[in-house]
């Protein structure tokens, strides 16, 4: 499975939407499996800098094949390798809110990133808009088989 230019048009209105009702202008990015950009848009107002934070945050759910807020503990835990593996591809690997890897059928499609809300509202749009579309939002703990369900609004 591949994920279409349709399917990331309808993920980016459903989460422009949603920031309009949080009353936010955000960015959204929208990445296939590779971490290729599929489509980004900048919402009137947002600040400048938020397109390239999604992006980011997308690029990160795709390659690692886990929402960006799974990382945390793992760039608590070894900084100076985290801060050595956000320095390799073509986008940095970040570990907070407001990137979701977009699954379904136990496949990778690719990756929402969502900025310029706070951390807690950036994951929620990802969220909200994923789970109503009917994608996955389970993913496996690092270092084990056991599905886990993606921590939400931390830091």
């Amino acid at each position: 499975m591949k994920l279409t230019l349709a399917e990331a048009e309808e993920i980016i209105a459903a989460s422009l939407e949603k920031s309009e009702a949080l009353g936010k202008a955000l960015s959204i990015a929208i990445v296939d499996a590779g971490g290729f950009p599929v489509l980004i848009k900048r919402s009137d107002g947002a600040r400048p800098l938020t397109p390239s934070i999604a992006m980011s945050k997308a690029y990160t759910a795709a390659v690692m094949e886990r929402p960006s807020n799974m990382l945390k503990n793992w760039a608590e835990s070894n900084p100076g390798f985290f801060a050595q593996l956000s320095t390799m591809g073509t986008h940095p690997i970040v570990a907070t809110d407001g990137g979701v890897t977009i699954k379904r059928g136990g496949e990778i499609l690719g990756g929402l990133g969502v900025s310029g809300g706070t951390p807690a509202e950036d994951q929620k749009v990802c969220d909200d808009v994923l789970a109503a579309l009917g994608y996955e939002l389970e993913f496996p703990a690092w270092g084990s088989g056991a599905p886990r369900k993606q921590e939400s609004g931390n830091g």
